[in-house]
């Protein structure tokens, strides 16, 4: 499994060959989806918080006797049926939406969407991006440079989730050239997530013979965590 590298003016300087554990992943649309739904539970930010009947101000006076007026009986004017109650099964501030994820689970998710994106044409090898300081405008014509290829032409004209630059170490130059776009996202490889991923349409990757090292190395401490002796062991 072979694929160009291409420099920052959007020529082809070379090739690399990429491992078919990460790029030759099958689909899994079910697990892709689990992962999915799981990672954005563990993002949610609890802020709509209601109050309960207990925790309302005021009603604990009966609001009239129990029987002879009439009227339905009530024991506070606090009720969820009241206006100006409690609200019942409203949203909660301290309600948990953590939700564990395995590493081996979240990993094969990452690599399918990988693969996916690969046989789609949508990842891009760029050897480096070469800033001797933080230029917007060096980034725009870069991008439109990139956008030059074959494949890749949405990334001078798409206005939303682009792209995600994956750095194989980290630059506050290159982060710095790029934060005034709305468009692209600069993380560095080994941060990279099912979830940023999927949400951008195309994935650049710097100096790919670094970055894919860190990830093959990752993949190779995950799996001899997974296969250790001593996890097999039985009480």
């Amino acid at each position: 499994m072979e694929s160009k590298i291409y420099n920052q003016t959007g020529k082809p300087v070379g090739s690399i060959d990429l491992p078919e554990s990460i790029f030759g992943v099958p689909w899994n649309a079910d697990l892709v989806h689990e992962v999915i739904r799981l990672m954005n539970s563990n993002s949610r930010m609890n802020i709509a918080h209601t109050k309960t009947r207990g925790e309302v101000r005021g009603g604990g006076k009966k609001p009239w006797k129990q029987k002879g007026t009439g009227r339905a009986r009530h024991g506070s004017s606090r009720s969820p049926i009241w206006v100006g109650g409690g609200v019942a099964h409203g949203p909660r501030n301290d309600k948990n939406f953590d939700r564990k994820i395995n590493k081996k689970v979240r990993a094969k998710a990452l690599y399918a969407i990988l693969s996916r994106k690969f046989k789609e044409g949508e990842i891009l090898f760029v050897d480096s991006f070469n800033f001797t300081a933080p230029k917007a405008k060096e980034a725009k014509g870069i991008l439109g440079s990139l956008a030059s290829i074959k494949g890749f032409e949405k990334l001078s004209t798409k206005k939303a989730n682009t792209a995600i630059i994956a750095l194989d170490r980290k630059s506050s130059t290159i982060e710095k050239s790029f934060q005034n776009f709305g468009n692209v996202c600069v993380e560095e490889f080994r941060n990279i997530n099912p979830v940023s991923v999927l949400n951008h349409t195309y994935l650049i990757i710097m100096n790919p013979a670094d970055s894919l090292k860190l990830l093959t190395a990752k993949t190779s401490k995950l799996q001899a965590n997974i296969a250790s002796p001593s996890l097999l062991k039985r009480a």
